[in-house]
């Protein structure tokens, strides 16, 4: 909108900073920022209000895990409600790619508030039957993914390779699909512990805030041999909205948090960090910067498969940060240890756009 207001009047004096996408992805980050602690303290007291006995708690899952009864959860409607605010203010309207990351990131948060409802409404963790959610989200994904690959390129790209691979054509919105659906369920496994999931998530998107502004140069892109999209630089400013609702929604869900994620936060974070994956054609190192969340996916995976074939358990709980509890490992250590493999595996990320 400022940006908007901005052009209406020629960029005059100091409204010609706003003309510089690094300039609003700063005030992008501090809007996020500001309104994220100013809305907390009444937002998470209205939660507690409202849910009463709050998030339910597995009987199955870690003894420790018991205390938090009577947390709220649905934390996430404090970052979506930052982070499309800021989003409003500092993006550029005529940027399809800012709409289409928009859309299925707040459409994701809304499949993950009705799952967050129904499991407080019926005091039962299970929420929303796994097929109707991921049909939804499939279905979001594909519309947001079509808006996206609009015009622009169908290719895949692979790290440490110059230039594209092959070009998936039509099949390019069922892959694209499965990358953001995939990524949204993935930090939803991961959102467990206190504090676990937020930093990664902010690590990410301060991964791919670089990622797209060199995307979004078509100097920057030539010289390191990555796609250049035209108007990805913009995703910056998303990447910033993220960064900032996320440290606001941190300072709250720090141990012991005040308030939980919840699949409304989850979910839209993992689907917006897949959105700009596709957005900026790197899926493929979306897996190692978001290596984290797919170690996480994959133990589930793991573990129901090989329970079902042998009836034996390949780890003692999955997802696996329950594994490292139950072999003694506290919550926090747990939380700061993981944080570190998400800052070595994002920095093995970027690494990829000069190793070609």
């Amino acid at each position: 909108m400022i940006l908007w207001i901005a052009e209406q009047l020629g960029y005059p004096g100091i409204f010609n900073l706003f003309r510089y996408i690094t300039f609003r992805a700063g005030a992008a980050t501090a809007t996020a920022l500001f309104i994220g602690l100013l809305i907390g303290p009444r937002f998470i007291g209205w939660l507690r209000v409202r849910q009463g006995r709050g998030q339910p708690i597995r009987n199955d899952g870690p003894a420790s895990h018991l205390s938090k009864r009577g947390t709220p959860t649905m934390g996430g409607l404090m970052i979506l409600t930052s982070l499309t605010v800021s989003m409003l203010l500092w993006m550029d309207f005529s940027n399809r790619y800012l709409w289409a990351c928009l859309f299925i990131t707040v459409g994701f948060g809304l499949i993950g508030f009705l799952d967050d409802y129904d499991k407080v409404t019926s005091r039962s963790h299970k929420g929303v039957s796994v097929r109707v959610r991921l049909l939804a989200e499939f279905l979001v994904a594909a519309i947001g993914c079509s808006i996206i690959t609009w015009g622009a390129g169908t290719e895949l790209y692979v790290p440490f390779y110059n230039g594209p691979v092959v070009d998936l054509g039509w099949f390019y919105i069922v892959f694209a699909s499965f990358v953001v659906v995939a990524f949204g369920n993935a930090v939803n496994l991961t959102d467990g512990l206190d504090g676990l999931a937020t930093m990664p998530v902010i690590i990410a998107s301060m991964a791919f805030l670089l990622i797209s502004y060199l995307v979004g140069n078509a100097l920057y892109s030539k010289y390191l041999g990555i796609p250049f999209v035209l108007g990805a630089g913009d995703l910056t400013v998303l990447c910033s909205a993220i960064v900032g609702s996320g440290l606001a929604f941190l300072w709250f869900n720090a141990p012991p948090a005040a308030v939980f994620m919840g699949d409304t936060g989850s979910l839209a974070l993992g689907g917006a960090l897949g959105a700009i994956a596709v957005s900026t054609q790197h899926e493929i190192v979306l897996g190692i910067v978001g290596g984290l969340f797919v170690v996480e996916a994959m133990s589930v995976i793991i573990q129901v498969f090989f329970y079902k074939r042998t009836g034996r358990r390949v780890f003692k709980m999955a997802p696996i940060h329950h594994h490292f509890e139950q072999i003694g490992w506290s919550e926090a250590t747990v939380v700061i240890r993981f944080w570190i493999i998400s800052f070595v595996l994002a920095m093995a990320g970027l690494s990829t756009l000069k190793l070609r």
